[in-house]
């Protein structure tokens, strides 16, 4: 995918942005606060990113944890049509499209 491209979108990068979130929730617990900490995402993006696996086919569940709402992790119940293996092989390039301005270019 990514030496095909020379150039992405702000559409591929939200795709791209669901596939790096739901790879850190697969591999650790993570809730809204610790997911923020970790990427320096607003916290709306993350809530959108994460409303939005379902249009990817990744289902996500929040596993409550205490009487608040907020405590507990979100965990990722099936990938769907998705490889995780593919999104764990190019996990870092896709931490490097998200991370950088947009649009972004990709060395080939």
């Amino acid at each position: 995918m990514f030496s095909q491209l020379n150039l992405i979108n702000k559409s591929q990068k939200a795709f791209l942005r669901k596939l790096y979130l739901a790879h850190l929730l697969d591999e650790e617990q993570h809730n809204l606060l610790s997911l923020q900490k970790l990427t320096g995402m607003p916290r709306r993006t993350l809530q959108d990113a994460i409303t939005a696996f379902a249009d990817i086919g990744i289902k996500v569940d929040f596993i409550q944890q205490g009487q608040r709402h907020n405590e507990g992790y979100y965990r990722i119940s099936t990938w769907g049509p998705i490889s995780s293996a593919w999104v764990n092989s190019h996990f870092q390039q896709i931490k490097m499209v998200i991370e950088e301005g947009e649009p972004q270019e990709l060395a080939s």
